[in-house]
């Protein structure tokens, strides 16, 4: 089997970083030296860095995320991340032109800001993106603050989208959790809508139990789709980690080819790695 890519991970370099929590609970360091070695450890080639969320609701401003691939010698590779104002979309586009060859997608963290998919703000974005070609990846499903708003982050909130734009590539992050069945017909559906499995174990009182769950829920729907194609494998480090991430496509009821497709086969298509 090639190298697996890990579609989904965030780091920073900040005291600020809301996900410093998470790395805590998962005994994690958050360093970039912690990621990469963990990242040889367990034979993942590529990695792409999102920006995590900083306290008091922004993002880690994309130019860090840049800095911080550089530093990982080719191994981790950008995702601009896009706020919902006029402003910051040209200033993704701007930022995605001046590292052309490098970027390969954008982010939109829908839940999380108080814009939804549709909104005309990100006409410009997606226009660029489709003439790239570079994906772009939306939050979807449960949000990691109380004070997200499901309503925007619903998967389902995508299928105008995606009927509107049938040349982006769309990407539904965390399989909407806890929306399988609706991600399970998006993916179906549309040809340009996949989706990742970053951020589904975050350990509990029943983590085996919840962790047989998702592979039920996971396994399920590639059934509904009929394949693997449309699925990609994403850590969401820190949130999850790379062993319980992995262990959860072990779970996974299919057959090896599709959990090739979901560790490496569709990510390099996808990404264009």
């Amino acid at each position: 089997m090639r190298e697996i890519i890990d579609a989904h991970v965030h780091l920073s370099e900040r005291r600020d970083d809301a996900l410093i929590r998470f790395a805590r609970m998962n005994g994690l360091r958050y360093t970039l030296d912690e990621l990469l070695g963990t990242m040889r450890m367990y034979k993942i080639a590529r990695g792409l860095l999102l920006s995590p969320p900083l306290q008091g609701g922004t993002s880690l401003p994309n130019d860090e995320i840049i800095k911080l691939c550089k530093a990982s010698g080719g191994m981790l590779a950008p995702v601009i991340t896009v706020e919902p104002t006029a402003k910051e979309v040209r200033a993704a586009v701007r930022l995605a032109e001046e590292n052309k060859g490098k970027v390969n997608a954008f982010k939109v963290r829908l839940g999380y800001v108080k814009a939804s998919a549709e909104s005309p703000v990100f006409d410009r974005l997606y226009d660029y993106a489709e003439s790239e070609g570079l994906p772009v990846l939306f939050h979807t499903g449960d949000t990691a603050f109380s004070t997200g708003d499901l309503a925007r982050s619903h998967p389902l909130t995508l299928d105008g989208l995606a009927n509107k734009r049938e040349r982006l590539t769309i990407i539904l992050c965390h399989f909407g959790n806890p929306w399988f069945e609706d991600v399970a017909e998006l993916i179906y559906k549309h040809p340009n809508v996949y989706t990742d499995i970053s951020g589904l174990t975050t350990g509990g009182a029943y983590a085996e139990k919840y962790a047989e769950w998702l592979a039920k829920k996971i396994s399920e729907a590639i059934y509904f789709a009929s394949g693997a194609e449309k699925i990609i494998f994403g850590t969401d480090y820190p949130v999850s980690t790379h062993s319980e991430t992995l262990a959860l496509v072990k779970r996974l009821e299919v057959d090896e080819g599709d959990k090739e497709k979901i560790l490496w086969r569709n990510a390099e298509r996808v990404f264009g790695l």
